[in-house]
């Protein structure tokens, strides 16, 4: 190891490392320490990045995504080697489907001691490669720096997603003294624009169609595209829609979007995969598509789900495509009616019980209005809604200044961390979490995490005393005297997060609910406002 004499005359190769990181604009990292990373967390000091320390490898993972989403940077991740490094994988692949920028760094042994059996040796490489865009392990301080580098625009580039660095110990204890120092920023990502050909052709079928429906990718949703999907509907006078639901065409607050797909007699996808969330393209059997993406295995997946369907197919960036669409559209034929068709089916939803409940019981329906109404007042406000059947009625119930959601990959957890790194993110936003029972336990050290580092927002937690989602599926395919392992007990969450330095409220009543939220806010504390609650399958999609 380098002396601290040594480091006066020279740096290594974990100085090397957060010298570019900050050169990209990265002020913040998520983080689980661990042996192998001490020397990044020893160079971020001089740095001035902060790093927040979490109680799960997998919640820095989580966090670093919540952050990308909400700031338009790359979200960073730093843990340790082997079990750490395989703690943080199942996040990476909710990134990659969702579609966020994360690095993640993570601690490596040393490559002198490759092959000899190392404390923690893991080809790391071998594990991530499948989950995101790049993985690769440095092993000189020259390759770190170009790595780093190329990971990082790799992350921002065609289709977002998570990159991996694995850091060998004795590369960030290396002499990095000869390597160039970064002389700018975050290198610009690569946007791949259509030819103006292919671009013109999509504008005449676009022009032509008469019921035509334009579906986005997550990454432009408008939490992290602003106003693009509106300017482009206005633009074009056709609907366009972001999915990034797992349930897809079932995505409650998307109500009846089977129905809209099935009249469309045109679908144009901007990097939206052509996948189960689509039904695989087999809904719309009449309609043409146009397909926009960067990717070569995207093509071949919408070449095999729509066959002579795919009418033209374009290799391009989304985004830049979506913006020059909103640049040069000019005037098309007018489409009010089939705009107001698709609004009206969008806000059709069954076992939408929007009716007050009788008596003092609390339905998910309820507890998601009772939100919204705090929601409401905030000035500025960020609403994170979980999985599983309660995380389904607050997406449909429940809506702020930005909105993020567990993604197309289903996975479930994750919202405490995203609450956290959105605070962070965004100071002056008041935050909900909306979460089950079931959600709360996955994460529920990181309201430590929240307390420590005074990043306070307000978790909502629906409590049916049981994983919903799969009792839902028993009753459904097997019958109620076939229900098993999907139950849970009355757990006092909220007391388990007074415990934690937090703010907890209990409630069973429906007339107790919004001076409970009330108090949660006012609290000035991460809180958790416990509910116990009706347990109802999720509202769906029904035609108008």
């Amino acid at each position: 190891m380098l002396t601290r004499a040594d480091r006066k005359s020279g740096i290594r190769g974990a100085d090397l490392l957060v010298r570019i990181l900050a050169a990209a604009g990265v002020r913040r990292i998520f983080s689980l320490s661990g042996n192998q990373i001490m020397p990044v967390y020893d160079a971020c000091l001089d740095a001035g990045i902060q790093i927040i320390h979490t109680r799960h490898e997998a919640a820095a993972v989580f966090m670093a995504d919540a952050h990308a989403q909400l700031t338009g940077t790359i979200g960073v991740a730093l843990v340790t080697a082997a079990p750490g490094a395989l703690n943080a994988v199942g996040p990476l692949y909710s990134a990659r489907c969702s579609e966020s920028p994360v690095l993640l760094l993570t601690g490596d042994s040393a490559v002198a001691q490759d092959g000899m059996g190392a404390f923690q040796e893991l080809d790391q490489i071998a594990v991530t490669a499948p989950l995101t865009k790049l993985s690769r392990r440095p092993s000189s301080p020259a390759e770190l720096s170009r790595d780093l580098i190329a990971a990082m625009r790799t992350a921002v580039s065609g289709r977002p997603g998570p990159v991996h660095l694995a850091l060998p110990f004795d590369m960030l204890e290396a002499d990095a003294g000869a390597v160039p120092p970064p002389e700018t920023a975050m290198p610009a990502p690569r946007r791949a624009a259509a030819p103006d050909a292919e671009l013109s052709g999509l504008q005449a079928k676009i022009a032509a169609a008469s019921r035509p429906l334009i579906i986005a990718a997550p990454c432009l949703a408008a939490t992290r595209s602003g106003p693009l999907t509106q300017s482009l509907a206005d633009a074009l006078d056709a609907p366009v829609l972001v999915m990034e639901s797992p349930r897809g065409t079932r995505d409650p607050s998307l109500g009846a979007l089977s129905q809209i797909i099935a009249e469309a007699d045109l679908i144009v996808s901007l990097g939206k995969r052509i996948d189960f969330t689509l039904g695989f393209g087999r809904l719309a059997v009449e309609s043409d598509w146009v397909f926009v993406d960067p990717e070569d295995q995207e093509h071949e997946r919408a070449r095999r789900n729509l066959g002579s369907r795919l009418v033209a197919a374009i290799r391009a960036d989304a985004g830049a495509v979506a913006e020059a669409l909103v640049g040069s559209a000019g005037q098309g034929r007018a489409r009010t009616a089939w705009r107001d068709l698709v609004a009206r089916n969008l806000a059709a939803r069954q076992g939408d019980r929007r009716e007050l409940p009788r008596g003092d019981r609390i339905t998910s329906a309820a507890l998601c209005a009772a939100v919204q109404a705090h929601i409401s007042a905030a000035d500025e406000s960020v609403v994170i809604c979980d999985g599983g059947e309660f995380g389904q009625w607050a997406q449909a119930g429940t809506h702020g200044t930005y909105r993020l959601i567990n993604g197309p990959s289903g996975a479930i957890g994750g919202s405490p961390c995203y609450a956290l790194a959105a605070k962070l993110a965004r100071p002056h936003a008041q935050v909900f979490a909306l979460m089950g029972d079931g959600t709360i336990g996955f994460h529920l050290a990181e309201f430590e995490t929240a307390a420590r580092e005074n990043a306070p927002f307000v978790a909502i937690v629906g409590n049916d005393r049981c994983w919903n989602a799969e009792h839902q599926i028993q009753l459904r395919e097997y019958g109620p005297d076939r229900l098993i392992g999907c139950q849970l007990s009355e757990a006092r969450y909220d007391k388990a997060v007074e415990a934690l330095g937090g703010h907890g409220e209990f409630v069973t009543r429906r007339s107790e609910l919004d001076a409970a939220i009330a108090r949660a806010v006012g609290s000035g504390k991460v809180a958790c406002v416990n509910v116990l609650i009706e347990g109802q399958a999720a509202p769906s999609g029904a035609a108008h």
